[in-house]
């Protein structure tokens, strides 16, 4: 512990508020909330803490806090900090996994969609449903059965849809917003369980209908009705509750934590949601973050009740979310809770072993290969590797592999600009001139490590650019390959000397796997560029011609050579500009005498 936070240890306040964990980049690492902060902060640098607590106190080089007057502003204020600062060790909080919903709009002319988001804006939502095939197949019977509009045409150009009676807003008097208000309440109805009076309508009318001898009609009808059951009936589990709940259960263990969420609507289980995740506050407050997180910041849609285990404080819950959050003790609510929760228990008990597995892949190996080469920890890796044939189309690529794992959208490709020839060695000073000149320029965050695809040439020209022009000392290795183009020796220091790893630990893995993805990287671009750089035509050269113009001079002449032959007006009698075609003659003749 340094002797900074040993100083603002001892003069943290006994109040609740928010503390921001920072690493030697500045970075906020960890965001946390506390009902006391001189309790909880000063928890991390005394006592024992669990392998994972202290991976991150290992990071931590400062802090700041904030006080706030209540917890309630504790639990809202972190929820924003992580928000914004998206902290890589609260991982729990950025579960993306989102369930379709069916909204009905806001316009003048209403129309029925699928969507993932939760907006505040004026719609109707309805869900969350299983899957989208479940959303699909809902949204195909209510588009059946109501006449909300389903086209763009302009009032007075039916669709399809308005010959079927299934859109009303192109018909050549759009219909009153009366009209709309009573379809609206009427789909409501039915997806709020007054979908059993429609069937019984639809029903009587198939028997109406089957009386008349109009059988085609009834079988319509028929079908209609069995689509409604299949689509509104076909459930798991029932309460006799017809409200819309969600039910949350949790289990922890060894630092880390299983929440189950059951959604129940209409009295019917439909969906559950599994979130794992490692925590390093108590279990308690971990939990209330993560529900406050899941219905602020994912936007899911809040039911009419949420029902919480046993020890919760639900009532800081209902003024977070302000929603009816309840305990239950007793009954068949209690039993789902229990539920949810021994689901929870049973998910991380299988998991545990999967989540060891990974971790051992990754923050562990990354944490040995620090040791191998007798560095910092390298959280952050980024490696580059240079492609070309004969010199042709040179290209290099990043990429950034952090505590272990892949930041595609950190990825980034280089096309050579200064060099000539198959020069790997300049290629390779190019690439991380330009790559950590940016960094320098822009503050962008520096590595732990450097590793370069190649041996000991390579690796002087990465640290000649590094230390002598642009004054940086950041670690750099070297990977070299064997005959059979496979990971064979990892280069370090000056001169480099091979660090021995052994084929079967998980650093050797590690770097065969950053070695591999950086190459993969590089090749596909190389391939990209190259396959563009193929199919280029000379009629690409001549200003004023484009994709579209290309396309109708090689499909009405057949070659380049039939162009060279045409005369200027047959060229322009396509459409093609007088100067335009004039230029086109020029440049195939003159390219021909050449």
């Amino acid at each position: 512990m340094n002797k900074m936070i040993k100083e603002k240890l001892a003069v943290l306040p006994a109040q609740p508020g928010c503390y921001l964990m920072k690493d030697k980049h500045h970075t906020i690492i960890y965001v946390g909330k506390s009902k006391m902060l001189k309790n909880r902060v000063r928890s991390y640098f005394t006592g024992a803490n669990d392998r994972k607590t202290q991976r991150l106190v290992q990071e931590i080089t400062d802090f700041e806090y904030f006080v706030t007057s209540s917890e309630i502003e504790a639990l809202i204020l972190e929820m924003n900090l992580i928000k914004k600062y998206d902290p890589k060790y609260n991982v729990m909080l950025k579960d993306d996994k989102s369930y379709p919903y069916l909204k009905i709009t806001s316009e003048r002319h209403p129309q029925l969609l699928i969507t993932r988001k939760v907006k505040k804006d004026k719609g109707k939502y309805f869900g969350p449903y299983p899957n989208v095939i479940a959303a699909r197949e809902t949204k195909k019977l209510l588009d059946r059965l109501y006449p909300l509009r389903k086209c763009n045409n302009q009032p007075g150009r039916p669709c399809l849809y308005y010959h079927m009676d299934q859109c009303l807003a192109c018909s050549e008097t759009p219909p009153p917003q009366e009209t709309y208000k009573g379809i609206v309440q009427s789909i409501t109805s039915f997806l709020h369980g007054g979908y059993k009076g429609i069937k019984n309508e639809l029903s009587d009318k198939m028997h109406e209908a089957s009386e008349q001898l109009n059988f085609e009609r009834a079988k319509e009808l028929r079908d209609q009705i069995q689509h409604i059951e299949v689509v509104m009936e076909q459930q798991k589990m029932s309460l006799n509750d017809r409200a819309d709940i969600d039910i949350f259960g949790y289990s922890y263990d060894k630092g880390w934590m299983c929440i189950q969420t059951f959604f129940v609507r209409q009295g019917k289980l439909i969906e559950r949601d599994v979130a794992i995740f490692p925590f390093f506050d108590t279990p308690e407050e971990t939990f209330i973050s993560y529900i406050g997180r899941f219905y602020l910041h994912q936007h899911h849609l809040k039911p009419k009740q949420i029902l919480v285990p046993i020890g919760t404080d639900d009532d800081l819950v209902k003024e977070l979310l302000d929603v009816d959050v309840h305990t239950p003790y007793r009954g068949r609510k209690k039993e789902l809770v229990e539920l949810a929760s021994k689901n929870a228990k049973i998910a991380i008990n299988e998991k545990f072993s999967l989540i060891e597995r990974d971790e051992e892949r990754t923050i562990l190996a990354v944490e040995q290969l620090g040791e191998v080469l007798n560095i910092e920890v390298p959280h952050r890796i980024e490696a580059f590797d240079n492609s070309n044939i004969q010199g042709t189309d040179p290209v290099s690529a990043m990429v950034v592999f952090i505590d272990g794992r892949p930041n595609k959208k950190e990825y980034r490709k280089y096309k050579i600009r200064d060099v000539k020839g198959p020069d790997d060695y300049e290629t390779m000073r190019e690439v991380i001139r330009r790559r950590y000149s940016r960094v320098l320029k822009e503050d962008l965050p520096l590595p732990d490590l450097i590793i370069v695809d190649g041996g000991k040439g390579q690796m002087s020209a990465a640290l000649d650019v590094l230390e002598n022009e642009l004054g940086l000392d950041i670690p750099l290795a070297g990977l070299a390959k064997d005959d059979k183009h496979k990971t064979s020796e990892l280069l370090y220091g000056i001169p480099p000397m091979i660090i021995p790893l052994s084929r079967k630990s998980q650093e050797f893995y590690l770097v065969q796997r950053i070695q591999d993805e950086v190459h993969r990287f590089a090749i596909s671009f190389h391939r990209q560029l190259r396959g563009k750089s193929l199919f280029q035509s000379e009629l690409d050269k001549i200003p004023g011609i484009g994709e579209k113009r290309r396309r109708l001079l090689l499909t009405h002449f057949k070659s380049i050579g039939e162009i060279r032959k045409a005369s200027l007006e047959e060229i322009a009698k396509l459409g093609i500009p007088k100067n335009t075609a004039e230029d086109i003659i020029k440049h195939l003749n003159v390219k021909e005498e050449e």
